[in-house]
């Protein structure tokens, strides 16, 4: 009865824009309430829905309102196209995992942490002290200042620590965030037009990064245990591909992680081929049954090229991150940061530093891993009870997101779009394929904001799916 009430407002409401001059305020929600005689939540969707379709805006703390119309003349934008002639690559709209959402959704679809599972205390009294130093007015060096170069250097050696090729400051670069690192190390490493190999499933930005860079992506398959090391032989064979992009740790969508057999085989994998892995650590923070992995570092080849983030695990407004590399790669990887940035934020960098090497950034980490498996296991139990149609083959050991199957046939659009329309924003498993779906599946993160909706966005998504058809 809810859905033909919103149903009706929206029609009824449709009808009084129409007529109204832009800019016009609608009545408040209580005068709706009283007006259609439904109750608040039954208001609230019916103006989600006119919000989605452009029709109406609302100002937090003043109203809703009739969206501004422009009335001039439009301009013509259409001389750009022949100036810009056709792009390399198809154009990509902005990920869902980037969205913003209201605080009244439920919100699946984010790529980062919610603010109570960010070190807050720490960053804002990092953030202070730095104000205060000669960080303020200072030029980093191209390759990041060298305390946090040896920090990270040091994180990673702390892997392995009998490795007896112990790992340089020198072979850290410090990146602006390591979305810009992907595209620095396609380019580098690959170049314009030639092969690079990818997981696939995997990460969305690692898939735009490269396309944006115009290198040729061959997907390999890949599953809970990482990708089939006969199967990426023989995509390296007959590529003739000499970098393989991964995420051996937690990956993103699936929350996979390697074993230490798989890791070996791939690595060998790589060596025989005279090439490159460039291993994505971006969960390396987010452990919560197991400890990370990393590949390189028992690797002293300079056949790993590693990336570790800290934007998401410290905070999305300090976007820090590394690549370590050895040789002439890692030069080739400098030349092209220097170009592309200059050098990293010192403001940025140090802050990020103060707070990783606080003593209360351990206890956060520990605090951490409880929260992330309380809100796994959740979210879980909530799927597993109100939708069951949603099959979440894996159960992750760390990371952020659950991996779920939808039913044969789901129209995967449709239901993400009845979702948004309900109050829940999922994020379509599509944008994680490098090539052609080999299923529906949804990525779902766990680390949102308002963990208690979990169930209830568990309801929403179960009803849809079972009305797919419909």
């Amino acid at each position: 009865m809810n859905n033909d009430n919103s149903s009706r407002i929206v029609t009824q409401l449709r009808r009084w824009i129409a007529d109204a001059a832009p800019g016009a305020q609608l009545p408040s929600s209580r005068a709706l309430v009283d007006q259609y005689r439904v109750s608040p939540l039954t208001v609230q969707k019916a103006l989600r829905v006119l919000v989605t379709q452009g029709l109406i805006e609302t100002r937090p703390g003043v109203g809703t309102f009739v969206r501004l119309v422009r009335t001039s003349r439009p301009a013509d934008y259409g001389w750009q196209t022949a100036a810009l002639r056709s792009p390399m690559t198809n154009p990509q709209t902005v990920s869902t995992a980037l969205r913003s959402a209201p605080n009244d959704v439920i919100a699946f679809h984010s790529g980062y942490p919610c603010r109570e599972l960010l070190p807050e205390r720490l960053v804002r009294s990092a953030v202070g002290r730095v104000g205060r130093t000669e960080t303020v007015l200072s030029q980093p060096p191209v390759a990041g200042l060298p305390e946090l170069q040896q920090w990270f250097a040091q994180e990673l050696a702390a892997s392995v620590p009998a490795n007896e090729n112990a790992l340089s400051a020198r072979d850290v670069i410090v990146l602006p965030g390591t979305q810009s690192g992907l595209s620095s190390l396609f380019r580098a490493l690959a170049g314009a037009g030639q092969p690079v190999l990818m997981e696939s499933p995997t990460y969305w930005g690692a898939i735009l990064a490269a396309h944006q860079s115009g290198v040729h992506i061959i997907p390999v398959p890949t599953g809970v245990q990482g990708p089939d090391p006969s199967q990426l032989e023989r995509a390296f064979t007959e590529s003739g591909s000499r970098v393989f992009y991964s995420q051996p740790n937690y990956a993103n969508p699936t929350g996979a992680q390697w074993s230490g057999q798989r890791g070996r085989e791939v690595v060998d994998v790589v060596r025989r081929h005279g090439a490159f892995l460039i291993e994505d650590d971006w969960a390396h923070d987010f452990g919560i049954e197991t400890e990370p992995r990393p590949l390189a570092a028992g690797d002293d080849s300079g056949h790993v090229i590693y990336l570790r983030s800290l934007t998401k695990s410290v905070s999305p407004a300090l976007r820090v991150g590394a690549v370590i590399a050895r040789g002439p790669a890692r030069d080739r990887i400098l030349a092209d940061r220097a170009a592309e940035t200059m050098y990293v934020s010192g403001l940025l960098q140090t802050a990020t530093l103060d707070v990783v090497t606080q003593p209360g950034w351990r206890t956060h980490l520990r605090g951490l891993r409880q929260q992330l498996q309380s809100r796994r296991d959740l979210l879980l139990t909530s799927l597993r009870e109100h939708a069951p149609q949603a099959h979440v083959e894996h159960v992750p050991t760390g990371g952020l997101n659950l991996w779920a199957q939808l039913p044969e046939g789901t129209d995967l659009d449709r239901v993400v779009r009845r979702c948004e329309t309900a109050g829940v924003i999922v994020a379509s498993g599509a944008e994680w394929f490098p090539a052609e779906p080999t299923a529906p599946f949804i990525r779902l993160n766990y680390a949102g904001p308002n963990p208690a909706a979990f169930p209830e966005g568990a309801r929403i998504l179960g009803q849809i799916l079972d009305n797919r058809r419909g």
